[in-house]
């Protein structure tokens, strides 16, 4: 597989807004041709030249873990601005218990209607099991990235409250895992199997899951 050697990404709005292009062809590329596309293909397809795409990237196995992580973060807007996510920085605002049980209440639900209307993450999810038996690199860069390296966003609103008390958190990885096996996985295991949640299930799934993730991580009295 063709590397280059790893230097800093570049960073600015500029570098941010090139990024962003590589990312969203690299995704369409992977879904309509799979792994196997050519890196002058995805610069092509973003309007950059190759050596921007691993100027931020290093690989194709670093730019596909990112795609990934895009996916499964996506739905989820630090601004506010997600469609049909959760609002992440209304849950980092809670001023209390109370407020952070709520905000995290609706955003389990919010997560939930998110995650089963993205059709076109359920197609990469798809692609991801089916290219790890051809290319098992990517199994290996997937496991380096660790787990609050493929939900950035999850991971810095954890952080974000245990900063402010409002949880402790002494394992972020753990965490950010178990707070998907509550409240997001369940979605992902029913479609893989042609089925889906009811709506009266995840209504109670979120109820219970967000108790037990507090009940776990809420700190001392």
């Amino acid at each position: 597989m063709d590397a280059q050697p790893p230097k800093p990404a570049p960073t600015g709005a500029r570098a941010a807004r090139k990024r962003q292009a590589v990312v969203r062809a690299a995704r369409d590329l992977f879904l309509r041709e799979g792994f196997g596309v050519g890196m002058d293909a995805i610069a092509a397809e973003a309007g950059v030249s190759k050596v921007t795409v691993y100027n931020h990237f290093g690989s194709k196995e670093a730019l596909f873990t990112a795609v990934v992580a895009g996916v499964l973060d996506e739905p989820l807007a630090a601004d506010g601005q997600a469609e049909e996510g959760p609002d992440l920085s209304r849950l980092t605002r809670a001023d209390g218990p109370d407020a952070l049980k709520a905000a995290l209440t609706e955003a389990g639900h919010a997560w939930g209607r998110a995650v089963r209307a993205d059709t076109e993450g359920r197609a990469l999810r798809t692609l991801v099991a089916t290219e790890l038996h051809r290319f098992p690199e990517l199994g290996r860069a997937w496991r380096a990235h660790g787990p609050a390296g493929h939900h950035p966003a999850v991971a810095d609103a954890l952080r974000a409250l245990a900063d402010r008390g409002l949880l402790d958190v002494p394992d972020l990885e753990v965490a950010v895992l178990q707070l998907y096996s509550l409240l997001v996985f369940p979605h992902m295991v029913f479609e893989q199997y042609g089925a889906e949640l009811t709506e009266e299930l995840g209504e109670r799934l979120v109820v219970d899951g967000v108790e037990m993730f507090l009940g776990r991580y809420a700190p001392a009295p």
